[in-house]
């Protein structure tokens, strides 16, 4: 199974539509936002791809009532969701999740710091960067294969 996974998407919509259709292309079933969507039109356009979308709010969510209008599985993070057989725990921060709910974890997908980051201890660490691009100037969003 194929995830797409992304963050700090803040608004940008040309490019959550390229990471949609990354996704796409690269034959992902399912999405996991790690928060900082901003708007609901943002999240209107992450509900065009076709399979399951998964996320959690970020500090940066200013209109979760309209988010959660039209996303109601929206979670508060951190939250862990079953995907493909595996425990996957998302929260937007690193900070936010305990150490002992990451070491439960398969796959720990976190945000915040828009700075791509990939790591192996007893569980896999995931930052996809920012897809947004407003800090780094770089979009980038991540692909995991269970």
């Amino acid at each position: 199974m194929k995830v797409g996974i992304i963050a700090d998407s803040h608004d940008n919509l040309p490019m959550i539509k390229k990471a949609l259709a990354i996704f796409h292309s690269r034959m992902a079933e399912c999405i996991v936002h790690a928060g900082d969507f901003i708007a609901p039109f943002a999240v209107k356009e992450l509900l065009q791809f076709p399979g399951p979308l998964y996320g959690v709010f970020g500090n940066n969510d200013g209109e979760k009532e309209g988010i959660r209008k039209i996303w109601q599985e929206v979670a508060v993070g951190p939250s862990v969701f079953e995907i493909g057989g595996k425990r996957i725990l998302v929260a937007h921060s690193k900070d936010d999740a305990a150490p002992a709910e990451i070491e439960k974890a398969d796959v720990f997908i976190y945000a915040h710091s828009h700075k791509p980051e990939v790591t192996r201890e007893d569980t896999l660490v995931i930052n996809p960067g920012e897809c947004g691009g407003w800090l780094s100037g770089r979009c980038t969003v991540a692909l995991l294969v269970l």
